[in-house]
Order: C-alpha cells, then structure tokens, then sequence
C-alpha cells in the first residue's frame, strides 16, 4: 500500500506598484498583519489570471501583471507563492472581507509594515535582478 505523499499548494502575490511609486497593501482581516495582496490559484486558472483575481477580490483595483518577482515557499505550510509586480488599470481601493484596511503606502512604509517573508516580495519587486528563489517560515526568511 503506498501512502500518499504530501501536496503543496500554490498562491499568488500581486505587488501592485502605481506610477508614482506607491505600494498597495492590505491589513488582513483574519491576522492584521501586513501584506500585499494575494491568494490561493484555482486550478483551473493561470497565475497571471489568478493574481488579477485575487487583488480585485480583495482591493478593488483591477490590475496588469507586468513580470514574476518571484517564487516563495513556505516550508512550515508547503505553500509556495508565485509573485507578480502590477500595474494598476482601473478602480479604486476598497476594503473587503478580508482586507480590513487597504492603503497605498511608499515601498519603504510597506516594507516595514510587513513581516519579512512579505516584505522581501516588495524588496524584490523593485530589483530587476530577478527572479527570486526564496524560502521562508510564514514570517521570517530562512
């Protein structure tokens, strides 16, 4: 008998950047912490379709994925997230059920709002050295 083996599952990040510079973040409703928006992919849906779902659903704001970030996994939950830099289209920001604030905030008040396995995501969006590989443990890099 073969046991089965554990799944990972993948997420999505939009770091959404306005032309002015600004970051996109939301206080999570369930944990208050932090973060830029994001969500679990659908499997039936690419990432660059899921992380415009995700930030709509949880901000308001339509978006464009410009270029992968970056792949991070976190090796306490074996959820590995997939995180694109956008661009915002249309909409204005909302809070939702599960984004009790939303806020543009300048990359280095985003930064420092967000606990480092989300800040990084940020860090990296201003880089064009990448994409990134990193691993984390929900809140620190490893």
């Amino acid at each position: 008998m073969s046991e089965e083996l554990p799944r990972h599952s993948v997420s999505v990040t939009g770091v959404v950047v306005r032309d002015d510079g600004r970051v996109l973040v939301i206080k999570r409703a369930d944990d208050g912490r932090w973060v830029p928006p994001g969500g679990i992919l659908e499997l039936s849906e690419s990432p660059e379709a899921g992380v415009v779902r995700e930030v709509l659903e949880e901000t308001g704001i339509q978006v464009e994925p410009q270029r992968l970030v970056g792949v991070y996994k976190n090796m306490v939950l074996g959820v590995v997230s997939l995180a694109f830099r956008c661009r915002p289209v249309r909409g204005k920001a909302r809070c939702t059920d599960e984004a009790a604030l939303v806020e543009w905030l300048n990359p280095k008040e985003a930064v420092a709002a967000a606990p480092e396995a989300r800040a990084v995501r940020i860090t990296d969006a201003f880089r064009n050295d990448g994409p990134f590989v990193r691993i984390h443990d929900g809140s620190i890099l490893l």
